[in-house]
């Protein structure tokens, strides 16, 4: 008779002072140095969002109040435009035109710097990590990468072949798939990706 021994060991507790280590959220793998500012912004990811408004806002703005004020009455409607435009200037003098978001500079800055120096920025394969490595790099690892895995390159785009191998089954599979929905299972424009 086997029998196997279970043995319940505590959870271990972690020190709050212990610092636990994580992959980096930049890594440079060029010799390109960047500023404290540059790399703070690369280390808020490929999916930061910068918060700016459009270059058009204040006229949007004004257009949008134009026409609230349409649906007033006709005599407070003057009143109401003085009151808008007033604000609507206050607003140009705050908000100048050339004035850009300070991490649309940075950004161009990092753009200039990769094209200069033939570098480029992508994810790295583990961890949520930004690599920023020179473009021949990355199209040798690619391409090693592709002759490793056993890929073959085609000559020509199967994806009309294909499309035409779906539609076929689709006619073919009428029980299935009624006539007047076929058209949702195919794909009007295919393209390789």
């Amino acid at each position: 008779m086997l029998c196997y021994r279970l043995v319940c060991t505590p959870p271990t507790v972690r020190n709050p002072n212990e610092l636990v280590t994580f992959y980096p959220r930049v890594v440079n793998n060029t010799n390109i140095p960047f500023t404290r500012s540059k790399t703070t912004l690369l280390q808020k990811g490929l999916k930061y969002n910068l918060h700016a408004k459009s270059k058009n806002w204040i006229q949007n703005l004004a257009l949008e109040a134009e026409t609230a004020i349409s649906l007033l009455p006709t005599n407070e409607r003057e009143v109401y435009r003085k009151l808008v435009a007033d604000h609507i200037a206050t607003l140009n003098q705050k908000n100048p035109t050339h004035n850009t978001h300070p991490e649309e500079k940075t950004i161009r800055s990092i753009q200039n710097k990769l094209s200069k120096n033939n570098a480029m920025i992508t994810r790295a394969d583990k961890g949520n990590s930004i690599v920023v490595l020179p473009t021949h790099q990355y199209e040798t690892k690619i391409q090693n990468f592709i002759l490793n895995n056993n890929f073959c390159t085609a000559t020509t785009d199967p994806t009309n072949t294909f499309q035409t191998q779906v539609r076929q089954k689709i006619n073919e599979s009428s029980t299935l798939i009624p006539r007047d929905s076929r058209w949702k299972y195919v794909n009007m424009n295919p393209s390789a990706p």
